[in-house]
C-alpha cells in the first residue's frame, strides 16, 4: 500500500504562485503513474495533471496547461504541483493520487488506488 500526504496549499492572490508537494511512502518500490485532482467547491473532482512512472510523460487539464507544472522525484519520493499565475477558479481541495498502472495516464479518479488527504488552495480576486 502507498501512503500519500499533501502539504503546501494556503491562501493566494489572483496571479500569485503556489507549490503543492506529496509526500509518498509505504510500497514505493514499485513506482506508478501518478496525479493531482481537485475537488472545487461544490463540483465533482476533476483531474488536473498526471505524470508517468517515469516521469517522462505529462498530461494536464486544458485549462492549466501553461500556468501549472507537475513534477515527480522518484529517489525522494515526492509528487509536486507548482501553480503559476493562480485564478479563482484554481480554488479547490487538492489530492494527490497514485494510479495502479505504468501505462497511459488515466484521468479518471476511479483508476487510482491511493489517495492523500486532500489540502486546500483558496485563490482570491
Amino acid at each position: 500500500q502507498v501512503r500519500l500526504v499533501e502539504s503546501g496549499g494556503g491562501l493566494a492572490q489572483a496571479g500569485g504562485s503556489l507549490r503543492l508537494s506529496c509526500a509518498i511512502s509505504g510500497r514505493t518500490e514499485f513506482s506508478y503513474n501518478m496525479a493531482w485532482f481537485r475537488r472545487p467547491p461544490g463540483k465533482e473532482r476533476e483531474f488536473v495533471a498526471g505524470i508517468s512512472w517515469s516521469g517522462g510523460s505529462t498530461s494536464y487539464r486544458e485549462s492549466v496547461k501553461g500556468r501549472f507544472t507537475i513534477l515527480r522525484d522518484n529517489a525522494d519520493n515526492r509528487l509536486d504541483l507548482q501553480m503559476n499565475s493562480l485564478k479563482p477558479e484554481d480554488t479547490a481541495v487538492y489530492y494527490c493520487a497514485a494510479d495502479r498502472t505504468r501505462a497511459a495516464i488515466r484521468t479518471s479518479s476511479r483508476n487510482y488506488m491511493s489517495w492523500g488527504q486532500g489540502t486546500q488552495v483558496t485563490v482570491s480576486s
